[in-house]
């Protein structure tokens, strides 16, 4: 309230005083006049209400940049649904918390017996624009508490009309023209078919969090495109892009998708504020600077020693890894180095990848993995990989790459399982002889019995078991908490709970990080833990977790390093770049009485 007394304040002062004028802050004009290159700027507020109502399904909303791309609300389905009382609604929340401020709140769902959302009208000049020079396309929205990729997939925030085929471009997604959208993981996607390529190009951000205001921008240069969200841009610049491409006639959705020329989802959500303008506009011309998530991760950029002694020894577990050979090659390639370079130095006596080396079963992404694992390879540093999920496809790409022949030459490898997806090897550390076993998650049933034979033949090993899927994460009363998946419940009960060398599972797959301490059918602890940063920022932030072993003091200690974080400049690093991660996930350490828990004869 004081802002808009301050306003009429000055209103009245403006009456009375010859020659006076509002400052252009006050005003609201700032933006406009300051920068002519906005052509559209859509604010979900009552205060730019041109006529109509939510009610009566007739509300237009005016541009706010006064370039006449108004909205008009859109009504599909049943208009007599009882549904579109709550469909649609004004609402008092916005990023800011601000009194004078308001947002559109949508409760769309697939299905649903009746939707609403905005297209632009008919004359709007929007329609036919081609951003051949560039673009920026900011949205300041939240999405639902009770967001579900079933009822919410794919939902657009805004979209141009048309599909690609209707102009002949029919590589790509040619049902798809451009559209800003949610996807079923709750990552953002732009995808857009340029006016110079013959297919979509597609621009990622990390999945979001719901009920959480974000800000996000898609920014066009004239060459690249990069999508940022709350500062944050996950996956760097797009191949060469050149405009938009447009169909004569179509216009624009907000709040909904199109697939095949015909509508696919509606938007939930608030939507507070759209802005477009037909330049690539700089980070200090945003709706929102400095934006940041509510709860970012928790770190430090100190200096932390990942060895505390040089009789300790660590054992390095290497996330999922899939959006590094898909989207940041380059934090890939900062990982194996530091490996490489740093695995005599820090006593690491085996390197374990947890699985999802790939995204999808594409050459470039076997390529880049290929190009820096082969680091370790050529400094002869110790690893071990267990496939995951995204692995798998026609041809056994991964043992192709990963199977048993890369390891034939290397000492520390004892043997693979029937399928070829699994193995065991041995390290010495410290006081004693490690054994690692990876248990394949699609093969587990076929593999079983060599699994259970070499535990067997070797139960005075202490053993780690690296799997792909073994625990997953779930919140409970503000906690994060491990759970057992179906294939985690049946390598407890086959592979863990009777054979009691087996001290440490570990696992990928689900993403986030939780940990437990389980005891096993003789009474004694099992640790078992998940790490997994695929959905994290970056795609991961390079994060590694190493755990030292303190045969002294009877002590494991669990950390979290980024060796990509770690070179980066004080300038390049954001809110959320820390190369240690110091949360009670991961950074811990737990009690283990070495000599009484591998007493295993």
């Amino acid at each position: 309230m004081g802002m808009r007394k301050s306003l009429i304040g000055l209103s009245l002062i403006c009456m009375i005083v010859p020659g006076f004028t509002l400052p252009a802050e006050a005003s609201g004009s700032k933006t406009q006049q300051e920068n002519d290159h906005i052509v559209a700027n859509w604010k979900f507020s009552k205060d730019y209400v041109k006529s109509g109502s939510i009610q009566n399904g007739d509300l237009i909303i005016e541009d706010a940049s006064q370039n006449g791309n108004d909205l008009q609300l859109v009504t599909v389905g049943d208009a007599s649904s009882p549904d579109l009382k709550n469909i649609m609604k004004w609402s008092e929340d916005d990023y800011d918390n601000q009194e004078h401020i308001d947002s559109i709140q949508f409760a769309n769902y697939k299905n649903a017996p009746a939707g609403r959302y905005f297209k632009t009208t008919n004359e709007a000049p929007i329609n036919s624009e081609t951003f051949e020079d560039g673009f920026t396309v900011e949205a300041i929205f939240k999405l639902p508490s009770n967001f579900t990729s079933r009822s919410h997939s794919w939902m657009g925030i805004f979209t141009r009309q048309g599909q690609a085929a209707d102009i002949r471009k029919m590589e790509g997604e040619k049902e798809i023209l451009t559209t800003l959208s949610v996807s079923s993981d709750k990552e953002i996607q732009w995808t857009s078919h340029p006016t110079n390529l013959n297919y979509n190009v597609t621009n990622w951000s990390r999945p979001l969090k719901t009920d959480e205001w974000y800000h996000l921008a898609v920014v066009n240069d004239g060459e690249t495109t990069t999508l940022t969200v709350n500062g944050i841009s996950d996956y760097g610049k797009s191949e060469e892009v050149i405009g938009i491409a447009t169909i004569e006639g179509k216009g624009w959705n907000i709040g909904a998708s199109e697939w095949g020329n015909e509508l696919d989802a509606l938007f939930a959500g608030n939507l507070q504020e759209i802005r477009i303008a037909d330049e690539a506009l700089p980070e200090k011309e945003w709706l929102v600077q400095d934006a940041q998530d509510d709860q970012p991760v928790v770190g430090t950029n100190e200096n932390t020693p990942l060895l505390t002694d040089k009789d300790n020894y660590n054992f390095l577990f290497v996330p999922d890894t899939q959006k590094y050979s898909n989207h940041n090659p380059e934090i890939f390639d900062s990982q194996m180095k530091w490996i490489a370079n740093n695995t005599k130095k820090n006593n690491i006596v085996m390197n374990a990848f947890v699985g999802d080396i790939v995204d999808g079963n594409s050459e470039v992404q076997w390529e880049n993995s290929l190009s820096y694992i082969s680091y370790l390879d050529q400094k002869n540093i110790p690893y071990v990989m267990a496939a995951g999920n995204h692995d798998y496809a026609s041809g056994d790409p991964f043992l192709t790459h990963y199977g048993p022949q890369r390891y034939a030459d290397k000492d520390y490898y004892m043997g693979s399982s029937p399928s070829g997806y699994g193995s065991y090897s041995m390290v010495e550390a410290g006081s004693y002889e490690y054994l690692i076993i990876i248990v394949d998650m699609k093969n587990i049933g076929q593999d079983l019995e060599w699994s259970k034979q070499v535990l067997e033949q070797h139960k005075d090993k202490p053993t780690i078991i690296v799997s792909h899927d073994i625990l997953y994460p779930e919140a409970k009363d503000d906690k994060t908490v491990a759970v057992e998946s179906s294939n985690g419940q049946l390598i407890w009960n086959e592979l863990v709970q009777h054979h009691n060398q087996v001290f440490m599972t570990v696992n990928g797959h689900y993403f986030g990080v939780t940990h437990q301490v389980k005891q096993n059918a003789a009474g004694n602890d099992v640790i078992q833990m998940l790490v997994n940063y695929q959905y994290d920022y970056r795609g991961g932030n390079g994060w590694l977790r190493l755990v030292e072993f303190d045969e002294e003091d009877n002590k494991l200690y669990f950390r979290t390093y980024s060796p990509f974080v770690d070179k980066m400049s004080t300038k390049e690093r954001t809110y959320t770049d820390y190369k240690n991660l110091t949360d009670e996930y991961n950074q811990f350490q737990l009690d283990f009485h070495f000599k009484e828990r591998f007493n295993l004869k």
